[in-house]
């Protein structure tokens, strides 16, 4: 049986001390209490770039523009009743306060930490790509 594809599109914002913010997913969510990188769902007819600009408005309250948005890597993950593919890009500019809209909370962790916090299942491969390169 084929599975859907969903295509989520993740941001891995890097401070000036090398931290990258992660964010806890709130209560009623699939996946509650998890830690994730900020992002979200990629709209019909809308591209990765453009989701994240709109998601990191809506969740954390930045501005980013497309040319501080670095492709990074990707992750390719089966979830039971569908198929993920999630784009991560590095942001190390944006514009405005980071503040936690939608989620229970945030936290800036160095990339070595990272594995030290619960994540969804497509996440983890990331956590290890960022502790190599960032």
């Amino acid at each position: 049986m084929t599975k859907p594809m969903v295509l989520v599109a993740a941001a891995a914002l890097i401070d000036p001390d090398g931290r990258v913010l992660i964010c806890q997913r709130p209560e009623g969510k699939q996946l509650a209490g998890l830690w994730e990188f900020p992002g979200g769902k990629v709209e019909p007819g809308e591209t990765p770039e453009a989701c994240l600009i709109r998601e990191l408005d809506e969740e954390l309250g930045i501005r980013v523009t497309k040319s501080c948005l670095a492709s990074f890597v990707f992750a390719s993950h089966e979830y039971e009743s569908f198929h993920l593919l999630m784009p991560l890009y590095l942001i190390r500019r944006w514009e405005g306060r980071v503040t936690a809209r939608e989620h229970k909370a945030i936290a800036w962790v160095k990339p070595v930490k990272l594995a030290d916090y619960e994540m969804p299942p497509a996440d983890a491969p990331l956590v290890a790509w960022l502790r190599d390169f960032v």
